[in-house]
């Protein structure tokens, strides 16, 4: 999406060493202070500065519809969300122009279904926030409702004392599911066979044989990797190179081949650096500084040149989880190993058995012959 005149996401660099943040600004060059407050909040939170530079995104989009709609932010009706979404699902070109409107039946040349619904949360999110820091937002974005309210109309007596209110948002658009790309054993031997350093080997090693994002390796240190006992740790922490422990942290077994690598790698190359960091900077300058997330994203171009395949980091962790899965692994370890915060998260992102996964399911279980036959 091009970027929207008159709002402006801006880079905040923040004092004392603290993570970089983002702000939306107007034509002004001034911050948009609702806006403003909502992503200090976030910040204040410690929500990692890509959440909130997306939502600094997504808000922009919200406060230039509102501006070009003439809508003051605290005063919008539900009718005007849905205007916003058929907005968003123009084209930028179209987007743009004065008295366009989109109809149900034209092809979306904007954003996708899963985009919109983002932005939806984002907007939701924002209208929240400053629903309980007391503004009168009029016709609220969000309704609540109450947990296994059922279907009939009549309730017992103070059944309501102990239900919960759970938010829902009104207006969602149907997203296509995107399946995780993943690599079969060969794709991977040809990646780690491409690496022409052991440092290199060791990371996408690492990537594929822990499931750890590519953000929580390069923030290991040497004393999260417990050689005696086959551990690796992923600890929260702030690191020199921005890499992020996503959710915290957790413990990961690792097979002893990835130990010996590990040690190789120390002996072969590492050598006598002082550093507490276990993935960095060798052959270029600053030498002993921890790999940054650009670097990676260089080497990843290198390997996909030299092996022919086409992959990201983050695919090591689909293809780490979805191996798991086929060989039995209950979802919950899996769940636990990948440092999901909830099962569902699991069973939801990897849902993607083949047929010839659910076949061997069913022969395992008897259900089905080997001759096909049920």
């Amino acid at each position: 999406m091009t970027p929207s005149p008159g709002y402006v996401v801006q880079r905040v660099v923040m004092p004392f060493g603290d993570p970089e943040s983002w702000t939306v600004v107007g034509a002004d060059a001034c911050a948009v202070e609702p806006v403003e407050a909502f992503l200090a909040h976030l910040h204040a939170v410690e929500r990692s500065a890509n959440t909130v530079r997306a939502y600094a995104h997504d808000l922009r989009d919200w406060f230039t519809f509102c501006a070009r709609s003439g809508l003051g932010w605290s005063n919008v009706r539900l009718e005007d969300v849905g205007r916003f979404v058929a907005w968003l699902r123009l084209g930028p070109e179209s987007r743009d122009a004065p008295n366009v409107v989109a109809f149900p039946t034209m092809a979306p040349a904007g954003c996708s279904g899963a985009t919109v619904n983002r932005k939806l949360s984002a907007v939701s999110a924002f209208y929240e926030f400053h629903q309980r820091h007391g503004v009168d937002l009029g016709d609220l974005l969000v309704t609540w409702q109450r947990r296994g309210s059922g279907g009939g109309s009549w309730r017992p007596l103070l059944a309501h004392l102990g239900s919960r209110p759970e938010k829902t948002r009104r207006i969602r658009l149907r997203a296509d599911k995107r399946l995780p790309s993943t690599l079969d054993e060969q794709q991977v031997a040809a990646v780690l066979g491409s690496c022409q350093r052991l440092r290199d080997r060791l990371l996408f090693t690492l990537l594929a044989e822990t499931g750890l994002r590519i953000g929580e390796a390069l923030g290991l240190r040497h004393e999260d990797i417990d050689a005696a006992s086959c551990v690796v740790s992923v600890v929260g922490r702030n690191n020199a190179n921005g890499a992020r422990a996503k959710s915290g942290s957790r413990q990961v077994p690792a097979p002893g081949q990835l130990i010996r690598l590990y040690c190789d790698y120390l002996h072969t190359e590492y050598g006598d650096l002082d550093s507490d960091y276990v993935f960095v900077n060798l052959w270029a300058d600053p030498v002993g500084v921890p790999m940054s997330y650009r670097s990676v994203y260089d080497l990843v171009l290198r390997l996909r040149a030299r092996s022919g395949i086409m992959f990201s980091p983050h695919v090591f962790r689909h293809t780490y989880a979805t191996d798991l899965l086929r060989r039995g692994v209950a979802v919950e370890v899996v769940s636990k190993l990948l440092g999901h915060a909830s099962i569902s998260t699991t069973g939801d992102t990897y849902s993607h058995l083949s047929v010839e996964d659910t076949r061997r399911a069913l022969l395992a279980a008897g259900v089905l012959n080997h001759d096909g036959a049920l």
